[in-house]
């Protein structure tokens, strides 16, 4: 037998499988290449932003030497910050209306760092996008580029009436579009003044000073959520009684005892014969608290977590602390029924009321609220604009429908009556949230927003410290807000 054509055989054997091992191998290569590239170009395009507001990136210095820090302006015109530079080249940030933007613009300091604006947008304003011919004349003349501008969605003049309607009261105002997720208008007191925080900061920050002055209560401050709670105990009965809700029936007699536990609606009042939504316009602490012992805590629990407790919230760039919802199947009586109320160890941010505020709203979706609408050249041209992004829907459009009709009932017979009768029509929620060991001491609340057909709704959050009742503080203070939009 000839071996000469088997030795052939095996030789060619030997080449494919060669060339099958030399395919594999220069794939894998090609592969690995394609994800490297693939790596660098996502954090080219899509984390370059975070890389370079990062405070512990040195390049940042490199921008600042070579661009002149670009002005942050409100959706209406308004400069809220820009760089001034005196005949000796020195430069300073300016901020033309002191404390009233204070904590959503923030501040941008050399030795203090920066906040709330300066910081999330950082990127934008030390990038420069002018004309070729005019970077390369600048680099010639070694003068300063213009950084680019930041347009943001807030309102001025709503910004301002939320100011003014908070008065000498520490607390918070946040105003949003639930269409849209536009932040229009955030307040937080007490504020400072941007123009003098680096002469003021060891004041600012001492120990002693109780106030919290740098806390953005509005997105970071943590309250207990008192009656406005109720939107969400109501939807929690509304989805474990899904056909038999509208038949809710309770006699209040101004308290209620489970056991020991023993929990009266605000000053004793007594409401008699309510069903659901009369609970809800009412207020009806008694009413509320039977609900939720009736409650499977664990479904509950699960409802709260569906509505953003417990969990980072989803808003762009924005700090943002976690509101913190704690009932479970081991929880006590009196936890039940305190918790049911807005009371017990909830805790939650006026933005987060907001952002459900904003899903009922909105037919149960939410919107993820954004401040930052665009970037625009020193000569107006548009850099990048953000879009309206969809979180998600937090409640069914049915459950939203259910709510709003309680809300408006409220604005028009309710705790929030003086509401009634505008322009617009007014839906909310009150609240009166105690606090502390004082018994008496509360926060007012107003969560609502407001319809006319000519103008996009607007949904509100407000919280009065130390205030006491939400109808007498937060509900006139919205009004001041609505006022001001739809005048």
């Amino acid at each position: 037998m000839d071996k000469k054509p088997q030795r052939a055989m095996r030789s060619g054997k030997r080449t494919s499988v060669n060339n099958r091992e030399f395919a594999v191998i220069t794939y894998c290569f090609i592969g690995l290449f394609l994800c490297t590239m693939g790596y660098f170009a996502y954090f080219q395009i899509e984390k370059s932003e975070d890389f370079i507001n990062n405070p512990y990136n040195s390049r940042q210095e490199n921008f600042e030497k070579s661009v002149v820090r670009g002005k942050i302006l409100s959706a209406d015109g308004e400069v809220l910050a820009e760089t001034k530079t005196d005949e000796e080249g020195n430069e300073t940030r300016s901020y033309p209306h002191g404390g009233l933007f204070s904590h959503i613009v923030g501040y941008s300091t050399k030795n203090y760092g920066r906040s709330g604006i300066e910081s999330w947008a950082n990127f934008n304003l030390l990038r420069s996008n002018t004309f070729f011919l005019e970077k390369t004349m600048d680099k010639v003349t070694d003068e300063k580029s213009i950084g680019d501008n930041v347009i943001t969605t807030l309102n001025y003049s709503l910004q301002n009436a939320a100011y003014q309607a908070l008065g000498s009261f520490d607390g918070a105002i946040a105003v949003m579009e639930p269409a849209t997720g536009k932040i229009l208008a955030m307040v937080s007191k007490p504020e400072f003044d941007p123009n003098t925080i680096s002469e003021n900061w060891e004041h600012i920050v001492a120990d002693e000073n109780s106030e919290s002055v740098l806390v953005n209560r509005a997105s970071q401050g943590l309250y207990p959520p008192g009656s406005t709670f109720k939107v969400v105990t109501a939807l929690e009965y509304i989805r474990q009684n899904p056909g038999d809700y509208e038949n809710y029936s309770y006699r209040c007699s101004g308290s209620i005892q489970e056991g020991s536990s023993k929990l009266s609606c605000f000053s004793g009042e007594v409401h008699g014969s309510v069903d659901l939504k009369r609970s809800f316009v009412k207020s009806c602490n008694t009413s509320f608290a039977n609900m939720g012992l009736s409650f499977d805590t664990e479904k509950f629990a699960k409802t709260c977590g569906g509505l953003l407790f417990n969990q980072p919230l989803p808003v762009e760039k924005m700090e943002a602390s976690k509101s913190s919802f704690v009932l479970n199947k081991t929880s006590s009586t009196s936890e039940i029924m305190e918790t049911s109320i807005g009371q017990g160890r909830t805790l939650v941010t006026p933005l987060h009321m907001l952002m459900i505020t904003s899903a009922i709203a909105n037919n149960g979706v939410l919107q993820t609220p954004y401040v930052i609408e665009s970037t625009q050249n020193h000569d107006g041209g548009t850099v990048k604009t953000y879009a309206s992004t969809e979180y998600g829907s937090l409640m069914t459009e049915e459950e939203a429908g259910i709510l709003k009709e309680y809300m408006k009932e409220t604005a028009v017979s309710g705790t929030a009556s003086k509401l009634n009768g505008m322009s617009y029509q007014a839906y909310g929620k009150t609240g009166s949230a105690e606090f502390g060991n004082n018994k008496g001491d509360s926060h007012a609340w107003f969560i609502g927003f407001a319809h006319r057909e000519d103008k996009e709704d607007i949904a509100i959050a407000v919280i009065f410290e130390k205030a006491g009742i939400g109808s007498a503080y937060a509900v006139p203070a919205a009004k001041a807000v609505f006022d001001a939009y739809y005048q």
